[in-house]
């Protein structure tokens, strides 16, 4: 759960409203992406240079209301209103954010690229950027069913804008100033799951398990037991 003084801080009025779940009677929210309590720690502090990069990641449930989606998706894995992801956060001098805006992009492009999966990367036009956000782009993956892509990760450069609402500040001995920061979306395993099933899948209905994922699996493939019912992972 993260409180509404942070909440109000990372996202906008208008995406609480439509993503943000509101504990009745108390002051607390439920966690839209573990990116908020990540960053939420550093509120009203100071840190000193030498405490720069700060480097985190989270790995936690995620509830959304997904306010103004409709259609199929909304009944599979694809858009769901509690799911799992790995987030990353870094805090940086602010000549150095986007070198980690590069980093931290890359990281997700090298989990699906060992998934062997059909990727490409979208940088998102200044009248698509949220409040907030300076750069953000996205990873998506080829859907064989929507003939489209669809988004699986984010990666967003902040620079000061999330500092200042949260007053993260500097001292470098000389002065105090707001330091940049970013997040990224490693993976979200719901939609790495769906990109998985629909770009693995053969025509007798088994799905072939990604090279890299069949150590872990024991088998090389999921093969259904009867129709519409699959061995579970």
């Amino acid at each position: 759960m993260i409180r509404k003084n942070v909440l109000d801080s990372v996202y906008s009025s208008a995406d609480i409203q439509a993503q943000s779940y509101k504990i009745e009677g108390e002051d607390l929210y439920l966690i839209a992406t573990s990116e908020h309590p990540l960053i939420g720690m550093f509120i009203d502090k100071v840190l000193k240079k030498s405490d720069l990069p700060i480097k985190l990641t989270g790995f936690s449930p995620c509830f959304r209301k997904e306010i103004g989606s409709h259609g199929i998706d909304e009944k599979g894995l694809f858009r769901t209103h509690q799911f799992y992801k790995q987030e990353m956060v870094v805090i940086c001098e602010p000549e150095d954010s986007y070198k980690f805006y590069s980093e931290m992009s890359s990281f997700s492009k090298e989990i699906f690229l060992k998934l062997e999966l059909p990727i490409r990367e979208i940088e998102c036009c200044s009248g698509d950027l949220s409040d907030l956000k300076a750069k953000s782009s996205d990873l998506e993956a080829w859907s064989p069913r929507k003939k489209a892509y669809f988004e699986i990760t984010s990666c967003t450069n902040m620079e000061s804008a999330q500092s200042r609402r949260l007053n993260i500040r500097v001292n470098n001995g000389i002065k105090k100033y707001f330091p940049h920061t970013l997040n990224n979306t490693v993976i979200a395993t719901s939609r790495a799951m769906v990109a998985i099933l629909e770009n693995y899948q053969n025509k007798d209905g088994t799905i072939t398990i990604p090279k890299v994922l069949q150590p872990y699996m024991k088998k090389d493939k999921i093969i259904p037991k009867k129709e519409n019912s699959y061995e579970p992972l």
